[in-house]
């Protein structure tokens, strides 16, 4: 799973996230980087305030003081359908590595050339093989 500083790592290179229901995400220096939230209708509401901002609304939660927050605030968690996703024309192949190590390997065609990326986990590899094409030249 992307962690929060992964996740900070991905908005700082240029992803921008559009809250839909099923989203992860974290919610820094609250004392809530630890905890992971699910966008869900029963818990986690996106709302549209009359200003046109949103706002996660978080229902039921009256042991906290966190009612809502803006979406802005919150950093997102993407999964590994949406990191693929996100690779968009870029990306060619997820493949297990052998081995006992083993761990997987994304390949994107960046501009004609393979650019092969490896990591322990499937998501962990997208991640790398996403800022690596968010890094690369247009």
């Amino acid at each position: 799973m992307v962690d929060l500083l992964t996740g900070q790592a991905l908005r700082a290179a240029g992803v921008r996230w559009t809250p839909a229901r099923g989203d992860r995400f974290a919610v820094p220096d609250r004392d809530l980087d630890d905890h992971v939230f699910v966008l869900s209708d029963m818990v986690v509401e996106l709302l549209e305030v009359p200003d046109g901002d949103r706002i996660l609304a978080f229902n039921g939660t009256t042991e906290w003081a966190l009612d809502a927050l803006e979406a802005s605030e919150a950093v997102w968690l993407p999964r590994e359908d949406q990191l693929r996703a996100l690779l968009g024309d870029a990306f060619v192949s997820l493949e297990r590595l052998p081995g006992p190590t083993g761990g997987w390997a994304v390949t994107l065609d960046l501009a004609g050339t393979p650019s092969r990326h490896l990591d322990v986990d499937p998501e962990a590899a997208y991640v790398r093989a996403l800022l690596a094409l968010l890094a690369a030249p247009a």
